[in-house]
């Protein structure tokens, strides 16, 4: 089934529930929003576009977004959503592996790109736009099959070039029905408030909020401003986002310098990097029962585990410290399990690569019929992913496969150490890598961002009080900024470079 048919059903039944927001005002109704989108496919066909034929999107988070990637859909034709902070360069070199028919620009990235590609790149925000979106609307929504690509989804590629990831219509819907399931509730009274790229996990969600007929707020300023986000949520109320841990961290600080209480924010879902126990404690103390964690990958969008709102909140049950620590159990749509290095299951406690498959999983990536060899093994996919499952059926990560540290072998993980020094009152940021070492193999570096003047000797002497001697850190780095991508995870590459 096509994706795109959850806008026409949503436009038929509610045409005119406001639907698309810059800010405040109301730029399309569920109506406009599917004519709007209808109009763009009959455009796409009149190029020559078709179905199974790729559509890049290159732009900041902006309504036409939306109107473009579904009139793409309602044609049958793939989206291939890139981060608007990449660099043209690299954007282009996506469209090129993807072979891109076409791409849609916002103003700011039209020229830099259009610049660097033979691929046609149209600007959702120049004149020719309003031409478009006045074009006959197609009939109707093109059949596709539930195994059809409907999304082609570049990772971050922080070790190399990026591997496109093939999202079918199958997953998208398997994620949107898992999210209902196991993450949160949806209604036509809440708000999807956009402030992280729509390229990546927050866009994923506009499906489901589709679906329910949901609002959806670009902010004016087109990026994360907390300020911005907490007039937004106590004008729109009941406000969902997606962020970034670090995007939480965030939020909490800003909320504590000025005042803000939450008013507004009905669910804050976090996930795509480590999110830190003593940060999740400080945010719920401050906001309150907003949390949900999902751990996903591109391979698995969204949809690999979810730790429920009652979980994080809900300090009086059993074992909430370590429940707080992992990322929770299996949605609903997935099989979860933790194997050894040949993929054969391990037994719960014992930590190994976290493995998944089910309806939600990719069937490979774009092109690459190697790398797919590589992830997915008898059905199931290998994450690269270390990491446990409780009797309860929680999952806690350790860390990415490649950042396990062995020293004197035995096994590090760095993101235990990162948790303890975070604890100390001076510690901002941490992140831990292991460093070539004679004797031991390796032994471990802390690289820590902080705030006033640090003692080492007071770091060392906290983590000896915390962690096993043999995992505290023998050399401590301190940084301005860690280094990171542009979707906000530290890239342990470059501090490896460092060293």
């Amino acid at each position: 089934m096509n994706i795109a048919l959850w806008l026409e059903r949503t436009a038929r039944s509610m045409a005119d529930q406001p639907a698309l927001f810059v800010g405040r005002d109301c730029v399309a109704t569920y109506g406009e929003f599917s004519q709007q989108a209808m109009a763009v496919a009959g455009w796409l066909a009149e190029q020559g576009i078709g179905a199974g034929d790729r559509v890049g999107l290159f732009m900041k988070n902006v309504p036409e977004y939306l109107i473009a990637q579904y009139g793409a859909w309602a044609l049958g034709a793939v989206v291939v959503p890139m981060n608007a902070k990449l660099h043209a360069r690299e954007a282009a070199w996506i469209l090129e592996n993807a072979q891109a028919s076409l791409c849609f620009t916002s103003s700011s990235l039209h020229e830099p790109l259009d610049n660097v590609t033979d691929v046609r790149c149209c600007n959702v925000q120049g004149a020719g736009w309003s031409e478009i979106l006045a074009k006959t609307p197609m009939a109707q929504v093109a059949d596709r099959a539930p195994d059809d690509l409907s999304w082609l989804f570049y990772t971050s590629g922080t070790t190399g070039r990026p591997k496109g990831v093939m999202i079918t219509n199958r997953m998208l819907h398997a994620m949107a029905l898992g999210y209902l399931a196991d993450v949160d509730e949806v209604t036509a009274a809440d708000t999807a408030l956009y402030a992280a790229p729509l390229s990546h996990g927050a866009g994923l969600y506009n499906v489901l909020h589709v679906l329910k007929g949901a609002r959806h707020v670009m902010p004016e300023t087109g990026s994360f401003d907390e300020k911005e986000i907490f007039e937004l949520a106590r004008h729109h109320m009941r406000v969902h986002m997606f962020c970034a841990p670090t995007m939480v961290k965030r939020l909490t600080e800003v909320a504590k310098e000025i005042g803000y209480d939450g008013h507004g924010l009905r669910s804050i879902v976090y996930g795509g990097g480590p999110m830190y126990v003593a940060d999740i404690i400080e945010a719920q103390d401050h906001f309150g029962a907003i949390f949900m964690q999902i751990y996903g990958q591109g391979e698995c969008p969204m949809c690999i585990t979810c730790l429920a709102r009652d979980d994080l909140a809900n300090r009086d049950a059993s074992g909430w410290a370590d429940r707080l620590a992992s990322v929770g159990r299996a949605q609903s749509v997935v099989e979860l399990a933790v194997g050894d290095e040949t993929g054969q299951g391990l037994p719960e406690g014992q930590i190994g690569e976290i493995m998944v498959r089910g309806d939600a999983v990719m069937p490979g990536y774009w092109r690459d019929p190697e790398a797919t060899k590589k992830a997915i093994v008898n059905g199931w996919l290998r994450t690269g992913d270390m990491g446990s499952i409780s009797p309860e059926g929680y999952l806690t990560l350790k860390d990415r496969s490649k950042d396990l540290i062995i020293s004197g072998g035995t096994n590090i993980y760095p993101r235990e150490v990162e948790e303890a020094l975070l604890l100390h009152p001076s510690v901002v940021e941490a992140s831990v890598v292991g460093r070539p070492h004679a004797e031991w193999g390796e032994d471990v570096v802390a690289f820590v961002v902080v705030s006033g003047a640090l003692d080492t000797k007071e770091l060392d002497a906290h983590c000896l009080d915390h962690i096993a001697r043999f995992k505290r850190p023998k050399t401590y780095v301190v940084l301005p900024e860690l280094p990171k991508n542009n979707y906000g995870k530290v890239l342990k590459t470059k501090l490896r470079d460092l060293l």
